[in-house]
């Protein structure tokens, strides 16, 4: 007799549910439970923790291209305002170098 395993296609949501039980019931306990391997489990937390939901969400046969895409512009963006920041800090630095060093030089 050949045992044809099931196939499950849960959501996003299903899938943090599940992550959710198997912290608190243990792992080995929870993927039991679930009929989970391990590493799948695993994998799904990788994601979860990296990605939250979205990051569960089946990609299979979706171009990964756009989100890419997305990731990077968000990255250049952020790097900009990071170095917009420190330029600002680094400048009011200056100025108050500039500032109270004039004032020592009035009072001697």
């Amino acid at each position: 007799m050949l045992m044809v395993k099931k196939l499950h296609k849960r959501t996003p949501q299903e899938k943090e549910r599940i992550i959710l039980d198997i912290q608190n019931l243990g792992v080995i306990a929870g993927c039991r439970k679930y009929g989970l391997a391990r590493t799948l489990y695993y994998d799904w937390l990788n994601k979860y923790q990296a990605s939250g939901l979205e990051g569960l969400e089946d990609r299979r046969g979706k171009n990964m291209d756009a989100h890419v895409k997305r990731l990077e512009k968000e990255n250049r963006i952020l790097k900009e305002l990071l170095a917009e920041k420190e330029l600002e800090s680094k400048l009011k630095d200056d100025l108050l170098k500039k500032k109270f060093g004039q004032q020592v030089k009035k009072e001697k």
